[in-house]
């Protein structure tokens, strides 16, 4: 499973982080303002840069079995079901925009997948 996981979750990831960076106003229709400030373009590049990092992590241990395995599986299990509440915070309060809901289903289940993955994963001591 984590053979598919990792990669799946690094073209994600990958994907998101370009898209801050280069195209941060398209990527943010519906909740950033077609005039936003440079400030806060320049705020959303800044975000891409750590989504290319973890993507690549997630590229580079694709197959990896050593022992910081499940700190990387914790570390993506907390970092996607961060923004898996938050999604269904802003989904069920209606505060979020309506892309919103098909990438909540996307977060819940690489939530769900990476706390598979951690179970499944064996200790090592």
């Amino acid at each position: 499973m984590r053979n598919i996981l990792f990669p799946l979750s690094a073209i994600y990831l990958a994907m998101v982080g370009c898209a801050l960076m280069f195209v941060p106003r398209q990527f943010g229709v519906g909740a950033v303002p077609s005039d936003a400030s440079p400030e806060l373009v320049a705020l959303l590049r800044l975000l891409g840069g750590p989504f290319l990092g973890i993507a690549a992590l997630n590229w580079l241990t694709r197959r990896f079995e050593g022992a910081a395995l499940r700190p990387i599986l914790l570390a993506n299990f907390i970092g996607f079901g961060a923004v898996a509440y938050n999604d269904v915070w802003g989904v069920t309060s209606g505060e979020a925009r309506e892309l919103a809901k098909p990438f909540l289903v996307i977060h819940v289940m690489f939530t769900l997948s990476f706390l598979f993955a951690l179970k499944s994963a064996k200790s090592v001591t």
